[in-house]
């Protein structure tokens, strides 16, 4: 049987920032894959850094929004290995509930930020559809 090396794996976080009164917050990509789709606000977990401590960092980053990192819950884990083009990729989701009216601003690698209501959202990069509707489902 033929040696195989194995797959570089990388890590990321997402987070998914709802309201009570329905809306999620996305970040338009400005950068490939997915240039100009709309997307979870999220991004790598740099090396020694927990997961959930790189999803607050990315969510601050990307749309100004800081909420401590105690008030993260996990969703879930995506690790299918299709779910990102440039190879294999497992993220780490989280949610986070936030006031009505929370202004954001986009940042970092987001070209804009902004909430959208969850009964008409955009269409969605990567599998981030799915780990929205875990959160919802969740927080049901």
């Amino acid at each position: 049987m033929p040696e195989t090396k194995p797959e570089s794996v990388q890590y990321t976080a997402d987070v998914v920032a709802l309201t009570r009164s329905g809306h999620v917050l996305l970040i338009e990509r400005g950068w490939p894959p997915f240039k100009g789709a709309w997307a979870l606000p999220g991004g790598y977990v740099e090396s020694g850094e927990a997961p959930f401590v790189a999803a607050a960092r990315e969510l601050a980053e990307e749309t100004g929004l800081d909420v401590p990192v105690g008030t993260l819950d996990q969703i879930g884990v995506w690790d299918q290995p299709d779910r990102d083009p440039r190879g294999a990729f497992v993220t780490f989701a989280y949610m986070a509930i936030v006031p009505d009216g929370t202004t954001v601003t986009a940042g970092d690698d987001a070209r804009d930020a902004r909430w959208w209501p969850l009964t008409d959202l955009p269409e969605l990069a990567f599998d981030h559809a799915d780990i929205i509707c875990a959160a919802t489902a969740s927080n049901s």
